[in-house]
């Protein structure tokens, strides 16, 4: 016997079957990887199964920001999340900072437009000087204004 009490808290099935579904979409094969989505995105949780997917695409986005590959990954996957809005636009802002980072058309509407999501990912990890002083001089929050003058700094040492 050991002292004291002891407690096994049941970790809830949402997250177990949270934690199985982004181990699956790390491993899937890119030939599987839409219908592992469709497949997620099935489960009754779907707030559950939609962070699942978001953490995913995050994910995978940023792998293929810059590879040729992208936008095949990108076409593959909006015809599976095409009913699930908040996941089409983050696709969505991915596409554009892809843009922006493979030097490829953009605006700096689009820019000044998107998410502060976007915003705060952009100052993180683009290179475009003409995008780092879009976000410095008007970027929405203190943050990213202040992570975009960073940006620009490290570029210049």
């Amino acid at each position: 016997m050991h002292g004291g009490s002891e407690t096994t808290e049941e970790v809830p099935v949402e997250h177990l079957r949270f934690g199985r579904y982004l181990q699956e979409l790390a491993d899937v094969l890119p030939e599987d990887e839409a219908g592992l989505v469709r497949t997620v995105l099935r489960d009754p949780d779907k707030t559950m199964a939609q962070s699942a997917v978001v953490r995913h695409l995050d994910r995978r986005a940023a792998q293929l920001l810059s590879d040729a590959a992208f936008p095949g990954w990108s076409d593959a996957l909006s015809t599976v999340i095409v009913d699930r809005e908040f996941l089409v636009h983050r696709l969505r802002e991915w596409t554009l900072l892809r843009s922006i980072a493979i030097n490829d058309s953009w605006s700096a509407e689009d820019l000044l437009a998107a998410s502060d999501w976007f915003q705060r990912t952009a100052a993180q990890v683009l290179t475009s000087s003409a995008a780092l002083h879009l976000l410095a001089d008007e970027g929405r929050t203190r943050r990213v204004r202040a992570a975009a003058r960073r940006r620009l700094a490290e570029q210049h040492r």
